[in-house]
């Protein structure tokens, strides 16, 4: 099946990204795992925070939206404007956004989070 590429994700500190699709990325959907829908797309991970997740810059992210984040999950986020690739959290009932890398504080909204996004699947070429 053909995944539609929607730019990159910063895997960093968040940025203003726009989105449209880039092209398109094809997967065996019975090796990957996932029940690809039209709410599936793929971006392009930028950055090194979620390194603690193995997920490094130049992998492929699979993501699913309209699905409801559960703590742990890594999510496409927009948070106070920027998007960015994270693991989602909440404490004490409010959500955060959590960086898999020592180096990079834990991100928590302003005014605005909104998950575009819950990764269902990785796809790491060879290098």
């Amino acid at each position: 099946m053909d995944i539609p590429i929607y730019g990159s994700i910063p895997a960093g500190f968040a940025q203003n990204r726009e989105q449209e699709a880039i092209g398109c990325v094809s997967v065996d959907v019975k090796i990957l795992g996932v029940k690809p829908s039209a709410g599936t797309f793929a971006l392009a991970v930028k950055g090194d925070s979620m390194i603690g997740k193995h997920i490094m810059a130049g992998d492929t992210v699979i993501v699913e939206q309209g699905l409801a984040p559960k703590s742990g999950d890594v999510v496409a986020a927009l948070i106070d404007g920027g998007s960015t690739l994270k693991t989602y959290l909440t404490h004490d009932g409010s959500p955060y956004l959590r960086a898999e890398n020592p180096r990079y504080p834990d991100l928590k909204p302003a005014t605005e989070l909104c998950i575009q996004g819950v990764m269902v699947a990785l796809i790491r070429q060879r290098r």
